[in-house]
């Protein structure tokens, strides 16, 4: 039994839906807490994915699908809220732009930021230990070796790091294949689980307190670079790998011990989007309306045709692909996911949560 210390995922993420209205200083409500990480996508057109947080402050966009470094000059967000946040459609279209349908996906961390020295580099962390979240801004030096403290209290399972001065790609530590120094992903591109080249991460130094890095300027820059920092909490995220099945329609089922509210695929071995599904764009089974972080491309709202199909259950999620394809169920394809709650299988006061 999946007991937890969080009863109610919406506390610490959560999706909001809107229609852009185009206005300045628009304020959107509805989140249940004040927000520190901000990630919006316009789901009708091709537009990029935008992505904001409370350490690096507002309107200093970074694009999750293009190199980009941090964006200046935008009135796109204007402030994390109690209970939301403030958004502009003055001078671009990918937060508010009219008629346009959006979707944001909220993190909370902790409404403030504090200065770590745990790390041979010291960083500005905003980390909620409840939650297994944090964000983390420092300074690289492109030495192998180099730590710097994340803030969670326990071992990070995903790292994803931006170096935002310059065009580089987005770099991610996945726990479940990432087990040498040369193993990494990048959230921009389509790319297989990249095995060779530079070290981007000192796996060795993966602890409770710090994450290791290696030599390479995308990981370790000797720039202003800023790192979103994830580990599991019972009840509330899971990050793993399953394997494929190669059935048509009846793909594998992955226990997460909650009822997924957010759900992130990528397939390890090939060439392929990485997927996005959450319950508040799809709120019955199957889920079908598929966003790529990779991509700028509008929502597809036939799962590429059948192919990227899951259901959100009361216990986690299972994969619906049909036909077959190697984007979430290749025959014996490794796969990995990110997963966040909406409520566990079971809280913490014995009361199983409802399956869809």
């Amino acid at each position: 039994m999946a007991y937890t210390t969080i009863n109610k995922g919406s506390n610490y993420f959560n999706t909001l839906i809107y229609t852009g209205d185009g206005t300045d200083d628009r304020s959107i409500t509805g989140l249940g807490f004040q927000p520190d990480f901000c990630w919006f996508k316009d789901r009708t057109g091709a537009n990029s994915h935008n992505l904001f947080d409370s350490v690096r402050g507002v309107n200093l966009p970074l694009l999750s699908n293009a190199t980009n470094a941090e964006l200046t000059g935008f009135d796109l967000f204007n402030s994390f809220d109690s209970d939301g946040f403030t958004i502009s459609g003055a001078t671009a279209d990918n937060t508010n732009y009219n008629g346009s349908q959006f979707v944001s996906w909220s993190w909370k961390a902790a409404n403030g930021t504090a200065s770590n020295t745990n790390g041979s580099i010291t960083s500005t962390v905003s980390a909620n230990n409840t939650s297994g979240f944090s964000i983390v801004s420092f300074t690289g030096n492109e030495t192998l070796g180099a730590t710097v403290g994340h803030g969670l209290g326990a071992v990070p399972k995903v790292i994803i790091i931006k170096d935002r001065d310059n065009a580089r790609n987005w770099n991610v530590y996945h726990a479940s294949v990432c087990d040498s120094d040369f193993k990494f992903l990048r959230i921009n591109t389509t790319e297989a689980l990249i095995t060779g080249g530079a070290t981007h991460f000192d796996i060795s130094a993966m602890s409770s307190t710090v994450f290791g890095l290696g030599a390479d300027n995308e990981s370790n820059p000797i720039a202003s670079a800023i790192a979103y920092c994830f580990t599991d909490v019972k009840g509330f995220s899971k990050f793993g790998s399953y394997t494929g099945n190669g059935s048509a329609g009846n793909g594998p089922f992955v226990y997460t011990g909650f009822k997924p509210a957010w759900v992130l695929i990528k397939w390890t071995g090939g060439v392929e989007q990485w997927q996005i599904w959450d319950s508040k764009r799809d709120t019955y089974n199957v889920q079908q309306r598929v966003l790529a972080p990779n991509s700028s491309n509008a929502e597809d709202t036939n799962g590429s045709g059948g192919y990227l199909l899951i259901d959100s259950l009361s216990n986690g999620f299972k994969v619906r692909g049909n036909p077959v394809s190697n984007g979430i169920n290749g025959s014996g394809q490794n796969y990995i996911y990110m997963a966040f709650a909406e409520s566990p299988f079971v809280g913490s006061d014995g009361t199983p949560t409802t399956a869809r």
